[in-house]
Parts: C-alpha cells; structure tokens; sequence
C-alpha cells in the first residue's frame, strides 16, 4: 500500500469518535470526551507522520481508491501537509478546551460528536486528490457546522445565524458541484494535480474561466465575504469552542480552495480581480466595524471578516503562498483568542494606565506614516540585496506597504507630543520589527511553497490599477484611523460610530430580505 495513503487514516478515529458521541448523548459521564481528545491527538501524529513521508518522498499522489474518477485519493505535498497539521492541531486543542467547558451540560456528547465530524470533513477536504473527495468534504463541513451552531435550538439569534449560513453554504456547494462539472468537462480529469498542471501549461479556454469563476462564488461564500457575512458575527450564539474551530480549515477553506487551484484561478484574470475588490472592501469594511465593538467575542468576530477579506485580496492578486501563509498565522492567533476571550476582560483592566493618553496631531501622523515606509523601503531593499530583487513581486511589496500601514498608526502614538521618550523608541522598534518580520515570513513562505504553488504573475494595467487602489484605500483609512481622536467628540463622529457598531445594517437588510426576523419559534 502506498504511503501517500497515510493521510486518509488522520480522520478515521474522528468519525468513531463522531459515532460514539452520536450514539450515547444521554449518557452524561460516558468516556465520550476523552476518546474524542485521543482521536484529535491520533489525527495530529498521522499529520506529523505525513510531514515525514513528504520529507522522504517528495510530493505525490496516492492513486484513486475508487472508480471513474469518483473515490478517495490523498494529494500530498506543502500545501496539504500545512493544512493537515495546522487542522489537526487546532483541532485537537479545541476538543481538549471542549471536554473541561461543556462538561456538565446534557447535551456535551451530542456536541462532541459533531464537532468530531467536522474535523474529520475538514481533515478530508485539506488532503482531497480528485474532484469528488473536494466536493463531498466540502458539503459534509457545513452539514456538521450547521449542527454546532445550533447546539443552543431554543436561542432565536442561533437559528437566525443558522439558517443564513446555510443557506449560503447551499448556493456555495452548489457553485462548487457547478465548477467541479466545468473543470472535469475542461481538463478532462477530476485529479486535481492534473488539472492544475494542464492549466499551468495551456490557454485558458471558456469553461476554464467560467469554472474559475464558480470557484470564486464559493469561496466568497464560504469565506463570509460581505454581504454574507453576517452569520459569522452572530455564531457567539453557540458555545466558544464553535468559534475557536472555524479557524481550523472551516471558515478559511474558501481560501484553501483558491490556492490548490490557484493555476485555474491565474488563467482568468478578470475573476482575480473581482475577488480582489471583493476582498479588499471586506477587509476595510470589518476593520472599520471591529473598532466600534464593546463585546470581546464581536469584535473578534468582526476580526475574523476582515481577515477573511484580507486572504480574498492576497488571492486576487496572485499571492498565494502569502495566502497560505496568512491561513496559519490567523488560525492560531484567533483559536487562541476565542479559546482565551474569558479572561481578557480581566487581563485589560489588571493593565497599569500611568497616565493620559498621547493623542498625535495631524504633523505627528504624517510623520510616522513617512518614517514606516522609509523604515520599510530600507529593509525591503536590504532584502533584495541578499536574496535577489526578483522575488520581490509588485503585488507583495504593495501587500507589505498596506501592513506597514498599521505599524505606522502605532508610531503616530509614540510621535505625538505628550508620548514619552521610551514610548517613540518602542514603536520605531517595533516598526522596524514588522517590517523585518514581513520579509522574512514572506521569503519563507515562498521557499516553502515552490514548485507548490505558482508564483505571483507580472502585473497588467488591471493589476496596478488595483494595487494602487488598495493601498490608496487602507492608508487612507489608516490615517483618518490615526486622526480619529481629534474629532472624536465631534457629532458626525458619534453619529458614524452608531451606524458603524451596527455594521451599517448590511446585516438587517439581509436578515429582512431572508425573512430572517420572523423565525419559527420551537414548540
């Protein structure tokens, strides 16, 4: 038997675990939680032992268990194994923290079980070889998550989120079943390192780029890009461990979707660029409202949609290993978050305030945005020196201006007048931090994922165009970020603030035109 059959092994302890939770839900003090951990920790050393056969044997393909292209094969090389450990590790701490926080509810073995599920889809989905396997993970993911979210049925808020997600998540599958029939139809094959190696190497024809454009239907969908987005900023109707996996491989596969085909995704620019704009006015719109949110788990939710948009952007502008990267960074950081999110109110107000808060005027902003892109220019250019400036895309050095943007907000605080000395060397330090920290993820990342993933294209008019627009935009909002406390206490700022910490009711609309308000309440 092959060794690239390894991976399908990782969710097969899952789905007894699935099973063994499903069939004892009323038995409270059944063993149901601790065999649940041990099959997240199974599904973790599979992963680990994935990693190793790749070491030894390079990329490759299990070969098809199953019939005319419908069956289940493993598609092993670095994108699949970073998935695969990022998703089994996430997920074993998220049933870890589940076994302590639900214990005592009625219901935790039924919990369990779905949540062992979803892993188990998602484990499925990461490391798919054919175009069925994709398919079928991708439904069975949202199948289990739909359950998650309803663990609370009695919550009305619950039900509404519920039912918006899936149905999204129905016209996303089904703009994915439309995109698998095109790309079979296209290529010839539901093998998917084919398929991208015969995008790689041909002219895109008609039914490439309308099956690249399905691909990004669904991942918009599944990725929560407004005005779809509403769902994920009112999943805190179901318990924290819910929100702690949607970072594991759930809400950020329609990003994972557009990187393993990302040579598909290359040969229709015109959908790149949608995904883009897309992307990018979902980034600046979550930002925005993130800012304005009281709660900690909303605002984290509101986090997460930006981030979202932020992934969608890299996408659109070719950068996939940047992509990939961004996955990994912000599953881990926002796991830990939600699963931590108790005690960060306590954490803020234990925090020492010596004093007034320095507020920059308008020369101290320009200041620092002027000294963090100088600071960024003099790295940048220190790292092409060293590692050659052919591997510093266009695309990537705009990606890196837009993050430096937001070092530059915190060193407006060190430059404003009141700051004390020690306080302006730290944030030019850590401005410094940042940009070095870009780089070096960014050479990394693009060593780690060669011959992966494709590299970045050279921009057209519509690339630069758009580049131009992102950065205009986000350091726009960067500033008018920066200057916020000035005009703070001005009317129309209080004003935009309301209309803000409602999402500028994106999300009423949609709940309207849903009928989402009138929900059946349960008998």
């Amino acid at each position: 038997m092959s060794l690239y059959l390894l991976p399908l092994a990782a969710p097969l302890p899952l789905i007894v675990a699935a099973l063994l939770g499903w069939r004892r839900q009323a038995r409270r003090f059944s063993r149901v939680p601790l065999i649940a951990e041990a099959s997240a920790l199974g599904g973790l050393l599979i992963a680990l032992a994935s990693v190793a056969v790749l070491t030894m044997r390079g990329s490759g393909n299990s070969g098809l268990m199953g019939w005319h292209g419908i069956g289940f094969s493993v598609r092993l090389d670095a994108l699949s194994v970073t998935m695969l450990l990022l998703v089994a590790f996430v997920g074993w701490i998220v049933v870890r923290y589940t076994r302590t926080y639900l214990d005592g509810e009625a219901r935790q073995n039924h919990f369990t079980g779905w949540l062992c599920a979803t892993l188990a889809a998602v484990l499925a989905l990461v490391q798919a070889g054919n175009l069925v396997q994709l398919g079928a993970a991708w439904i069975a993911t949202s199948v289990a998550l739909h359950r998650l979210l309803l663990f609370y049925p009695g919550r009305v808020a619950a039900q509404r989120a519920a039912r918006k997600k899936r149905l999204f998540s129905t016209i996303g599958a089904s703009a994915l079943v439309i995109a698998a029939t095109l790309v079979w139809t296209s290529f010839g094959t539901a093998d998917i390192a084919s398929i991208n190696a015969i995008a790689r190497s041909n002219d895109a024809s008609w039914l490439a780029i309308a099956a690249a454009a399905m691909l990004a239907i669904a991942a918009l969908l599944k990725s929560a890009q407004f005005p779809t987005h509403g769902w994920l900023t009112e999943v805190m109707e179901a318990p924290t461990p819910v929100s702690a996996l949607l970072h594991a491989g759930v809400i950020n596969a329609g990003g994972f979707l557009l990187i393993r085909f990302a040579d598909v995704m290359l040969s229709a620019p015109g959908v790149l660029a949608i995904l883009a704009m897309a992307g990018g006015f979902t980034a600046l719109f979550g930002a925005l409202v993130m800012l304005t949110q009281p709660a900690v788990k909303t605002s984290l939710a509101w986090s997460t949609v930006a981030q979202m948009g932020f992934m969608m952007l890299q996408c659109g502008l070719g950068l996939f290993p940047l992509a990939l990267l961004h996955i990994v960074a912000h599953s881990l950081y926002k796991a830990h978050a939600f699963l931590s999110s108790g005690g960060a109110i306590e954490q803020i107000a234990a925090i020492r305030r010596p004093g007034a808060v320095a507020i920059p005027d308008g020369p101290a902003v320009a200041r620092a945005f002027l000294i963090a892109l100088t600071i960024y220019a003099a790295i940048g250019w220190a790292f092409g020196l060293a590692f050659g400036f052919e591997h510093k895309s266009p695309q990537a050095l705009a990606l890196g201006a837009i993050l430096i943007f937001g070092v530059a907000y915190l060193l407006a605080q060190g430059l404003a007048d009141a700051a004390p000395r020690p306080l302006t060397s730290k944030t030019a330090l850590y401005a410094s931090a940042a940009a070095c920290g870009y780089f070096s993820l960014q050479t990394a990342a693009e060593w780690l994922m060669a011959g992966a993933l494709p590299v970045a294209p050279a921009p057209g008019r519509l690339e630069w165009t758009l580049m131009a627009l992102a950065v205009l935009s986000f350091g726009l909002v960067a500033v008018a970020q920066a200057l916020f406390p000035l005009w703070a206490s001005h009317p129309a700022a209080a004003g935009l603030r309301v209309h803000l910490s409602n999402g500028l009711y994106a999300n009423a609309v949609i709940d309207r035109v849903l009928g989402g308000w009138f929900v059946r309440k349960p008998s």
